[in-house]
């Protein structure tokens, strides 16, 4: 359900057709993004579909997110757990299926953001070329709350590779989004706070990248 070719000035995403801001694209003929972002977890059921929902209802108009899974059972629904914690923020579950990912996935997103450490290894195997725009969701929240990271007047690749140079300020200790398929409501409910934690922080970095 996502295409597009590493590079292309527009990409398919659910069936709605965009083209980067800065090919001049019509507002009538396509829908326009400064940043495209890519959710990804293991079976793109929970806590992918989850981020990439809250995160597309906090960034608005101009900004593409998507999600996929490394093992994602493909046309799947979200879980029921996290549909009833994506319900109870506010957040619309229907319509959500399990895509897999492919490299060209990786490869053509601005931003990936992986739940996990090992994820964002699996990635970035997939898509060397990626290593300096796939973090984990966490880390990518914590290097928000540093100061100064992009340079002003840089391109939407230059600021991700600031942030990118930045990550050993961060430490590398919990900087997992635990899965909780299989597991109580309870972990549910736990994973939603971790991921609904760093979402204003992720937000706001990706709008300063969009410029």
């Amino acid at each position: 359900m996502i295409g597009g070719s590493p590079g292309a000035a527009s990409i398919l995403v659910w069936g709605r057709t965009f083209r980067h801001l800065s090919d001049g694209a019509s507002g009538r003929a396509w829908q326009t993004w400064r940043v495209f972002v890519l959710v990804v977890c293991a079976g793109n059921v929970c806590r992918s579909p989850l981020a990439e929902r809250l995160l597309a209802a906090e960034l608005g108009d101009g900004f593409v997110v998507a999600s996929a899974g490394t093992v994602a059972p493909v046309g799947a629904p979200m879980s029921p757990h996290s549909a009833e914690q994506l319900s109870r923020l506010g957040g619309d579950p229907t319509g959500h299926r399990a895509t897999r990912l492919t490299t060209s996935m990786a490869a053509g997103a601005d931003l990936v953001l992986t739940m996990t450490e090992d994820l964002r290894t699996e990635v970035v195997q997939r898509s060397p070329a990626g290593l300096h725009r796939t973090f984990t969701w966490l880390e990518f929240a914590a290097l928000a709350t540093l100061p100064d990271l992009m340079p002003s007047g840089a391109t939407t690749k230059q600021r991700v590779r600031s942030i990118s140079a930045a990550r050993a300020r961060v430490g590398r200790s919990n900087l997992d989004v635990p899965d909780p398929i299989g597991k109580s409501v309870r972990v549910y409910a736990e994973v939603t706070d971790l991921i609904t934690a760093g979402l204003p922080a992720v937000a706001a970095q990706i709008r300063r990248i969009a410029g």
